[in-house]
């Protein structure tokens, strides 16, 4: 996905570590590039607001569990393959 405006941060970079960030688990220097990215680019402000809502219902329906890093990667594994495949729509002429 990439909204066309130039960015410090490409937008397919930022949303394929959406996770990573709403996690706190990508290093400060890389946290604040995807904070100002978010801030300046509305296309993947929306985008992370899903991502954002996704885990939300995650967290409200398995309450405080921790889930297994294997299934952490799996899940992260078929969202990007996924993201790829709308992109990958959106492009396709009807």
């Amino acid at each position: 996905m990439s909204c066309g405006k130039p960015h410090e941060t490409d937008c397919g970079d930022v949303l394929a570590e959406v996770y990573l960030y709403l996690d706190l688990e990508c290093p400060d220097d890389r946290r604040e590039l995807i904070r100002v990215h978010l801030e300046e680019c509305g296309p993947c402000l929306r985008e992370y607001g899903i991502e954002q809502e996704v885990r939300a219902l995650v967290a409200r329906c398995c309450g405080h569990e921790i889930a297994p890093a294997e299934f952490k990667t799996r899940l992260r594994g078929r969202l990007s393959q996924l993201m790829m495949e709308a992109e990958t729509r959106e492009y396709l002429p009807e």
